[in-house]
């Protein structure tokens, strides 16, 4: 269990790192991904707005250096997903809904003995791609921590 005593310590150092950040290439994506204001809250809040709970953002935190190894050296991407959803815009000084594509990308990798998975985003087909999530997970450092398995049907060796 980590020790949330020093929790707004820990908040401001990494959202000094976070929005000291400059955008990172993606060698997955071709594209620079930009630390936008949305992601950090990410890390900080649920999709509802409710607060996560305090060692879930503190390990969160912690994994931020790892994310950004993550972004710099994938050069493939595990998991897509592409919805649409509703936004609140200004138009003609009125507030409208309006739905949009929503893009998302999970880059899964151990780096640094430590399994984790990086969300990036993209709104619209115009949008900016960004930071959206980290998503951690557990840590390997020993042999008997990794698990074999197959996903396949049939025998690829005869197939």
């Amino acid at each position: 269990m980590e020790d949330v005593s020093n929790y707004a310590r820990l908040r401001d150092d990494a959202r000094r790192f976070y929005t000291g950040t400059r955008p990172i290439k993606s060698p997955a994506l071709n594209e620079y991904v930009h630390f936008t204001a949305e992601g950090f809250n990410h890390i900080v809040f649920k999709g509802s707005r409710s607060e996560r709970e305090r060692p879930s953002q503190i390990l969160r935190f912690k994994l931020l250096p790892i994310a950004i190894k993550l972004i710099e050296h994938s050069t493939t991407y595990q998991e897509f997903e592409e919805t649409l959803k509703e936004f609140e815009i200004k138009s003609h000084k009125r507030k409208v809904r309006k739905s949009k594509p929503v893009k998302y990308w999970g880059l899964i990798a151990i780096v640094d003995g430590r399994k984790i998975k990086v969300i990036l985003r993209k709104i619209g087909d115009n949008g900016q791609l960004h930071f959206w999530s980290i998503v951690p997970a557990w840590t390997t450092n020993k042999y008997r921590d990794i698990k074999l398995f197959s996903t396949m049907k049939g025998n690829p060796e005869e197939d």
